[in-house]
Parts: structure tokens; C-alpha cells; sequence
């Protein structure tokens, strides 16, 4: 129940990935490759195939898996939420702005939780769960929950990019740094369809994700998990802010034409050129966020 909520997003994912494969009708699709692929448990897959079964995009053979039911060409636009959870997601930014804002305490029980959102606990369990998987959120024994840090301040927030944009450009320049062809075409898929019109319907979660995945992957081509954890950390911190900034989408087209910018670099060999420029776009970008902290 924890990771349901990840669905329409895996979802989505599984779509993206099988246009990027240019998959036909009957082809497999293990269940381990796909949560290794969009680094997630099992779960939340098996629920976004469930999903896309039901909307004829995927079948079921038991004891085999799951197999495309069409091919990928005839895919069309990827599945929305639904009423349910778009309400949820409402619920879910409504805590998030509150916290932020200063109308949550660091500690807060279910039944306050309950009282304030108007939620019974099945639906705001679902909820804390989707955040504790985010990072801002723990348990506490009993029914408590704790918020965990994050960067409330306008100096925290630059300093965390100044940090960002250090760390990536360092990653990128390491001997060990060696580009995976498959998730670069896959990211340049994600950032194409973010560009021609995604910024305007894609969810603040899934934008925040898809940029954060971007870095992440890059990072990660260091081969260096010291690195790919302190990013992964900034990442968790700055949530609550970015989904706040996130609302104004006029700079997204730049964001995504920068990154698919880096991706050229990095594919043609201009591995110190790329670095360079990734330095000075997280510097610009946090530039042009920090004033609205």
C-alpha cells in the first residue's frame, strides 16, 4: 500500500521506456528489469502494470508475466489519475505547503493529521507513506510522525545549489565517469516530452521527479556512491521548496533545452565542455529560484 501512489508515474515510466525500445506486440516485460530500470521496489511496478493492463496496454500470462499488448508506435498519450488520486495529491501538496509554511509542527499524530485534512486514516496513511518514501517523514513509535529537515531559508536553499553544482560538475570530470548509453537515450526521451508540452501537464511530483533523475543520473556515471548519496541528500532536502517554485512553469522549456544541451555534449565526447556548462546551468537556475524562497 505504501508505494501505490508511485503508479501513475511508473506508469508513465513503463510507457516512455517502451517507446524508447520501440518494443512491438508480445515482447516481455520482466518485472525485476523494470523496478531496477526506474530504481523502485516491485511494488509499486506490479501496481502500474496492473494499471496499464486494464487500459490494454499490457496482458497477464499466469506464471510468465507481463507481455505488450500493442506495439509501442501505437501507444498514445500516457494515463492520467485518477479523481481519487488527484485528490490526493491535492491533500499531499496541502501538507507539504503547510509544513513548509510553518503550520505544522515537527511532530504531529495521526489523529491531528486526521482532524486538520478531513481524512480517514486508510487514505492519510497512504499519504504519509508516499511522503516517508520521498524522505521528509518518519514514524515515530505509536501513531506519530516526525518531519525530517529540509531547506526552509533562502540561504540554505542557495547555499544547497552552490553544493549541487560543485559536486555534479566534480562527478562529471572523474576518471571513472562513463556515460550508460541506454538511460542517456532514456533521459533524452523524458526532457523531449517535458519540452513539447509536458511542463504544462505533468504534475509538480513528476516534473521534480524527472529532474531530479536527470541529475541523479549523471552523478551516478561517476561510479562513486559518495557523490550519488550527497546529491540524492541535497535532493531530498529541497523538496518541499521546488514543489513551491515549481508552480511557476514559464522556465521549464529552458530547464529541459539545457538538458537535453548536456546530453549532446556528453554523447559527442565533450565530457569537460559538459561540465562546465552543468555548473553554470544549476548556478543559473538557482539564481533564478532563490528570490521566490
Amino acid at each position: 500500500m505504501a508505494r501505490n501512489s508511485l503508479s501513475p508515474q511508473i506508469s508513465n515510466s513503463i510507457i516512455e521506456f517502451v517507446k524508447s525500445k520501440e518494443m512491438r506486440k508480445g515482447e516481455h516485460l520482466p518485472l525485476q528489469m523494470l523496478a531496477d530500470a526506474f530504481r523502485v521496489s516491485r511494488a509499486p511496478v506490479m501496481s502500474a502494470l496492473r494499471r496499464l493492463e486494464e487500459e490494454g496496454v499490457v496482458r497477464a500470462e499466469a506464471n510468465r508475466g507481463y507481455f505488450l499488448a500493442v506495439d509501442a508506435e501505437n501507444l498514445g498519450i500516457t494515463s492520467r489519475p485518477t479523481e481519487q488520486e488527484s485528490g490526493e495529491d491535492a491533500i499531499y501538496f496541502k501538507i507539504a505547503e503547510d509544513r513548509l509554511a510553518g503550520r505544522l509542527p515537527e511532530r504531529v499524530s495521526e489523529a491531528e493529521l486526521m482532524r486538520l485534512y478531513e481524512l480517514p486514516r486508510s487514505r492519510l496513511l497512504k499519504i504519509l507513506h508516499r511522503i516517508a518514501d520521498e524522505g521528509w517523514v518518519e514514524r515515530l513509535p505509536g501513531n506519530g510522525w516526525a518531519f525530517r529537515q529540509t531547506l526552509t531559508s533562502r540561504q540554505s536553499y542557495e547555499d544547497g545549489y552552490a553544493f549541487r553544482a560543485v559536486i555534479e560538475q566534480q562527478a562529471m570530470l572523474l576518471p571513472s565517469f562513463e556515460p550508460d548509453l541506454e538511460e542517456l537515450q532514456r533521459a533524452r526521451q523524458t526532457q523531449t516530452a517535458l519540452s513539447a508540452g509536458g511542463y504544462q501537464t505533468w504534475s509538480r511530483a513528476e516534473i521534480f521527479k524527472a529532474n531530479n533523475e536527470f541529475h541523479e543520473m549523471l552523478v551516478g556515471w561517476s561510479k562513486n556512491e559518495f557523490f550519488l548519496d550527497a546529491i540524492r541528500r541535497i535532493n531530498r532536502l529541497r523538496r518541499l521548496i521546488e514543489y513551491h517554485i515549481t508552480i511557476d512553469r514559464s522556465r521549464l522549456p529552458k530547464q529541459t533545452e539545457e538538458h537535453l544541451h548536456i546530453l549532446d555534449l556528453i554523447e559527442s565526447g565533450r565530457r569537460s565542455e559538459a561540465a562546465a556548462f552543468l555548473y553554470t546551468h544549476i548556478m543559473g537556475a538557482g539564481r533564478i529560484k532563490a528570490p521566490q524562497v
